[in-house]
């Protein structure tokens, strides 16, 4: 069967989302089988060789997972203690009691755009998710109320701020002032992150019910009372636990500043300031802060960390089947098809960065390898146009494009839909539409500073 070219391919890739929407929404089969089987048959529709098929959804399962799986167990793990012990409960009451039961969607945007700066998304999520279930729980609102502000802040931060690991790629690709794009990158981010997150949060929660009943909540929310009864965790171990992640992968990022590279020193803080490492660290630090110190033995340590894995599980396969997905739309040559579209479009270097990495993020679904894919296509162009664009501007030109509409090809729309308990129609709704909101307004406020700067 011959390969198929050109626009074609395009035609393909949608109607494979099409397919796989209709699927998961109409006939409610389970989304990890979804993905796998459009994945197969979009391969053999378009012409990849047979051997190569399975192998790409394998690669991209395996690659998504290499991260997601490990981030998501720790940051499980970390969350459970967090509620065993009381912590997430004290942390929900604080906020509340320093904001009020009225602005908290306020404070968990604010939360989120300070834990989001050195992490990725998934990282970021995983840790802060527990506070939002005790925040939603004991204030009473709706989880999307509270969750969207949160995720709408580490959102803004993952694509549009240095020192976040995806910005700062950016700001390398196209020799950027990092100072500048921080600065830029708030005067940006800030009204963007209020627009999709807290406003947003306020007009769409009360259209859409969710379950009354949410498993993944019950893990780190203390539904028995027994908070009342005994002493919580002080609100500064508890913080000080959650955010040893956040400051083990800074120091990590800072360790050029402090020791000259290829040293043991620097190796090592390297080393601890990998999500992994760092994670791993906090989980065991916790062990004692929420858990020994608390008066729980080594045994009802180690059944929290087991009895909350297993309603992981499932997630884990949808989000590993989504990359999966993602990785045949790229070996099947379409996202190649859709940059090759992108670059015949005779456009400013700022929307043209801005419509690379939006293409490619629909593509793809991963908003970091658009982020850098649409940077190596662009930087030439921006070069070619001899100074007349701002690269501090490009970064976050670029960086809004990537964030566009997350769809069933994106790890964190499953990971969103599983932890929210939303069906696919209401994450569209909620998640996809908050993604645009970023995407859309990160433009034209970036573009509204190239016309003062």
């Amino acid at each position: 069967m011959p390969a198929v070219h050109g626009s074609m391919l395009l035609l393909y890739a949608v109607i494979a989302i099409a397919v796989l929407i209709l699927m998961i929404t109409r006939f409610k089969v389970y989304p990890f089988l979804v993905l796998l089987i459009v994945s197969l048959l979009l391969g053999l529709a378009v012409g990849m060789p047979m051997d190569k098929i399975v192998k790409a959804f394998e690669t991209g399962n395996g690659n998504t997972l290499g991260h997601i799986a490990v981030v998501v167990g720790l940051g499980t793990m970390l969350g459970k203690m967090m509620a065993e012990s009381g912590g997430a409960e004290r942390i929900a009451n604080t906020l509340i009691h320093l904001f009020g039961e009225k602005n908290i969607h306020w404070a968990m945007m604010c939360v989120a755009i300070i834990v989001g700066l050195p992490v990725f998304f998934e990282v970021g999520f995983v840790l802060l998710i527990p506070i939002a279930f005790n925040v939603a729980r004991r204030s009473g609102k709706s989880l999307l109320l509270i969750g969207l502000p949160m995720v709408a802040g580490l959102s803004v931060v993952h694509g549009l701020i240095p020192p976040h690991p995806a910005a700062l790629l950016a700001v390398q690709a196209y020799h950027a002032d990092i100072g500048k794009t921080i600065a830029y990158g708030l005067i940006v981010g800030i009204p963007t992150a209020i627009v999709a997150g807290p406003l947003f949060a306020l007009l769409i929660h009360k259209q859409i019910k969710l379950p009354d009943t949410n498993a993944l909540a019950d893990q780190f929310v203390d539904t028995h009372g027994e908070s009342k009864k005994r002493d919580l965790p002080s609100f500064g171990v508890t913080l000080f636990t959650i955010l040893l992640p956040v400051i083990l992968m800074l120091v990590g990022s800072w360790a050029d500043l402090v020791f000259a590279p290829k040293t043991l020193p620097n190796d090592l803080l390297r080393f601890v300031g990998q999500s992994d490492i760092a994670l791993l660290i906090a989980v065991l630090v916790s062990f004692w802060t929420f858990g020994a110190a608390r008066g729980f033995n080594r045994e009802q340590i180690q059944k929290f960390c087991g009895d909350c894995l297993a309603p992981i599980a499932g997630i884990t396969l949808i989000v590993g089947a989504g990359g999966g997905f993602g990785q045949v739309l790229r070996d099947s040559g379409i996202s190649q098809q859709i940059v090759a579209t992108a670059s015949q479009a005779s456009l400013s270097p700022l929307l043209l960065g801005w419509f690379v990495a939006a293409l490619i993020r629909l593509a793809t679904g991963s908003a970091t390898v658009a982020m850098t894919t649409a940077c190596g296509i662009v930087a030439p162009v921006a070069a070619a146009a001899g100074g007349h664009v701002s690269p501090e501007l490009l970064v976050l030109a670029t960086g809004s494009g990537s964030l566009i509409f997350s769809h069933v090809n994106d790890g964190g729309f499953w990971l969103i839909k599983e932890y929210f308990g939303m069906t696919v129609g209401q994450t569209f709704k909620t998640w996809s539409l908050c993604e645009t909101i970023i995407s859309l307004m990160g433009l034209g406020l970036t573009f509204a500073l190239a016309a003062v700067v």
